[in-house]
């Protein structure tokens, strides 16, 4: 027998990303508006990350409707699939956004376009650091507990905000101090840029991974290997696989059991090992055992091994 156990974790996830959702809003009009009185190329572009943020918040909290969905007739393993092509797509678009900024702060170089900052531009930049660090450190311990990787993925969003602010102010109190570097601002932003596409980077290659059905890493799997082997009357077990569904594990498996067991001993087994996998708390929720029978005369034939006991 096989399980798929998930809490709808919907409202949660919508709750925590709408505190994000509030705070990139105010954080994008404020330096756009501190970036364009303050004449700050690199702070118009902050700003425009900032809305990138406030748009895959949109994202998430839509999209929390459709992978907390139960399984049905169409989608027998789910829907959390979604949760991981969301998670591809802000990374995208963070690269896209990433790839925008630089271009135009490329341009505005070759074309020496000057810009002299002012002080509200560089005050706008360290609230900025301030509140998206603060974002970045409440986002991502909602997401660990929650064990949903569109959340995590949308805090490093929050993070990767927080580090392109840097060499913003950096480039606005080179601009202001140093009023001849006219170019220090616009160097500022592709310097943000780049961090832009490295943020959007780390977010989009683990799901791109999940999608090809990657499995457990080396450490989750050998912790749950432990774990059915446990269980009593287990002499071995081997075809241990893993896969990723979203931000859920599927495991499946080979037991072997002495050959003397009576066939409602070895079920009850297998929904033993089962029932242990899923609360081993590596968000394991379908497990498939399959009973192998022991005997010295299958083990020659390789019919079955004991190797990983």
């Amino acid at each position: 027998m096989t399980r798929i156990r998930k809490k709808d974790d919907s409202s949660e996830v919508r709750s925590v990303t709408l505190v994000g959702l509030v705070w990139n809003v105010a954080l994008s009009v404020g330096k756009f508006f501190a970036g364009y009185f303050g004449g700050s190329q690199a702070l118009v572009a902050d700003a425009i990350h900032s809305a990138s943020d406030f748009i895959t918040d949109i994202a998430i909290i839509i999209g929390s409707k459709f992978w907390n969905a139960p399984p049905d007739a169409d989608h027998p393993y789910g829907h959390r699939r979604f949760e991981t092509l969301i998670s591809v797509g802000i990374g995208l678009a963070v690269c896209a956004v990433g790839i925008g900024l630089g271009y135009n702060a490329i341009m505005a170089l070759v074309n020496g376009e000057q810009s002299h900052p002012e002080w509200i531009a560089a005050v706008m930049a360290a609230v900025s650091i301030v509140v998206k660090e603060a974002l970045f450190r409440y986002t991502r311990a909602k997401g660990r507990a929650m064990r949903s990787e569109a959340v995590e993925a949308n805090a490093w969003h929050h993070r990767s905000d927080a580090y392109s602010s840097i060499p913003v102010l950096i480039a606005v109190l080179f601009g202001i101090f140093f009023p001849t570097l006219w170019f220090a601002d616009s160097v500022g932003a592709i310097i943000v840029s780049c961090f832009i596409l490295h943020s959007g980077y780390e977010i989009a290659w683990p799901g791109i991974h999940r999608v090809a059905d990657v499995g457990a890493s080396e450490e989750v799997a050998q912790k749950l290997k432990e774990v059915a082997l446990a269980c009593p009357n287990v002499i071995s077990i081997h075809g241990f696989r893993t896969r990723y569904v979203g931000s859920d594990l599927h495991v499946d498996l080979h037991v072997v059991v002495p050959a003397e067991m009576t066939l409602l001993a070895a079920h009850d087994l297998a929904e033993d090992v089962e029932r242990r996998l899923i609360d081993a708390g590596e968000n394991v929720v379908d497990a498939l055992v399959h009973i192998d029978p022991y005997s010295e005369e299958r083990v020659r034939r390789g019919e079955i091994k004991t190797l990983e006991r």
